[in-house]
């Protein structure tokens, strides 16, 4: 619950994502602030992540949030965590600046794709913010390592490094059909795995033929 201040002001420092994101979309600047404050490094170093460039990651901080303000009335809870659908915002606003450059997002020292989000630096000292950290990488590894490997190759392909599915069939030496259907059957049984609280990480517009 809030903490009622002089004149009845609100502490919006003690308000949930939900709440603040829903003050956000009827005009609330503090409201916005407070969610830059919480998750900024989180939205920096997934976007670093993608694109490889502290200076466009930066531009891409300032966007989600822009993004954020315009789009607030959007979010849903029912459809899964705020951190979720922020970083939902801020991988398609990075893959889209690594096609517009014509350039490839850094791969994690891993191969394996799920650990990109592992590399994701949280200098905050949010104890739970780091728990669901925790929980995303876990999660997101054990949905992965599910699926066949050739499904996996190509969501890690377009996901992770923004290539569309002809670039996909290019590199792969299969044909452009073979890949979208393993896209598709990938993300539908991804989505099935993470529900409602990762799903919308893994849409299907975002590996879509460009």
């Amino acid at each position: 619950m809030a903490v009622e201040l002089e004149a009845g002001a609100v502490d919006l420092s003690a308000l949930s994502d939900t709440d603040l994101i829903g003050r956000v979309s009827e005009g609330d600047a503090g409201a916005l602030e407070i969610l830059y404050e919480r998750y900024n490094r989180i939205v920096y170093s997934f976007a670093l992540r993608i694109v490889g460039d502290p200076q466009i990651a930066e531009e891409l901080l300032q966007e989600v949030f822009f993004r954020t303000w315009q789009q607030g009335k959007a979010f849903r809870e029912n459809r899964g965590a705020f951190v979720t659908w922020l970083l939902s915002i801020t991988h398609n606003m990075a893959i889209d600046e690594v096609r517009k450059r014509r350039r490839r997002p850094q791969k994690a020292d891993s191969a394996e794709p799920e650990l990109v989000l592992a590399g994701v630096a949280d200098t905050s000292q949010d104890v739970e913010g780091e728990v669901w950290l925790s929980s995303l990488r876990a999660t997101i590894e054990k949905a992965m390592l599910q699926l066949p490997a050739a499904q996996r190759e190509a969501i890690e392909l377009a996901y992770f490094q923004g290539l569309t599915q002809r670039e996909i069939s290019e590199r792969l030496g299969e044909p452009l059909g073979t890949i979208k259907t393993r896209m598709r059957l990938g993300i539908q049984k991804l989505r099935e795995q993470l529900g409602d609280t990762l799903g919308d990480l893994f849409t299907r517009t975002e590996v879509e033929e460009a």
